[in-house]
């Protein structure tokens, strides 16, 4: 009997990680809508700092995996690790193309044009190109032993853009924002925008998490289809 309940637990495990990364989005929605103060300079624009800043973190959590996997698979050459390297780059690549789009709808209004080559953005930027680049990679060369090494190579050498992007508005000087969180004395958030902040910031993890658990799952049945055809065609051969 105990054998019988396993599957049934184990189908609804999905759904409860669904079911509790959505009340997460929800609540963290209403946290940056209406739970957290109008900030008194910028006002209500202010308010997509609760997406643009959380969704940069996400993606670098990502693309941080997506670098860890590749070195797990150059040292081991394990399916899995390629697997999951796949996932942290897609995953990663779209929310850094919120953060990209996000701070653009902030910018207009508060600096008065879309787009500055400020050294934040434009590494930003750089980032979001590299790891399409990754990606289209790996679509357009022919799979094969060679192709996962190359691109675990090419993420390894990318993940360096992730740090430097991170200490980009504490290095140089430009027009992004000064930090407001690890920046110093002066910096910090209001106690109701810091729990806004960090709703948002764990839903958007556990949005990662999902969104990567389900392509890793998938990328995987991909490898093991193409080693069952490949076995099949030494077996007719």
């Amino acid at each position: 009997m105990p054998h019988a309940d396993a599957p049934a637990s184990s189908s609804l495990r999905p759904w409860l990680a669904a079911a509790g990364t959505l009340a997460l989005l929800l609540i963290a929605l209403w946290w940056a809508l209406i739970g957290a103060p109008t900030e008194a300079t910028m006002g209500t624009i202010q308010r997509i700092f609760y997406y643009h800043a959380p969704a940069a973190f996400t993606a670098w959590a990502a693309l941080l995996l997506n670098a860890g996997a590749s070195i797990a698979y150059l040292a081991r050459r394990s399916p899995r690790a390629d697997a999951l390297a796949v996932a942290g780059a897609e995953v990663g690549l779209a929310f850094l193309s919120i953060n990209l789009i996000s701070g653009p709808i902030w910018a207009r209004p508060v600096w008065g044009v879309w787009w500055v080559w400020d050294p934040r953005l434009t590494l930003t930027l750089a980032m979001w190109m590299m790891y399409a680049a990754y990606l289209i990679l790996r679509q357009v060369t022919p799979e094969g032993s060679l192709q996962p090494r190359l691109a675990a190579a090419l993420a390894v050498i990318f993940a360096a853009d992730i740090p430097i992007d991170y200490m980009a508005i504490r290095w140089w000087r430009g027009q992004h924002p000064a930090p407001v969180l690890f920046g110093g004395a002066d910096s910090g958030l209001a106690p109701r925008m810091a729990i806004a902040f960090w709703l948002s910031v764990a839903a958007f993890l556990a949005l990662m998490a999902l969104l990567v658990n389900f392509r890793y799952r998938q990328e995987l049945m991909r490898h093991q289809v193409r080693e069952l055809r490949r076995q099949r065609l030494l077996q007719e051969a």
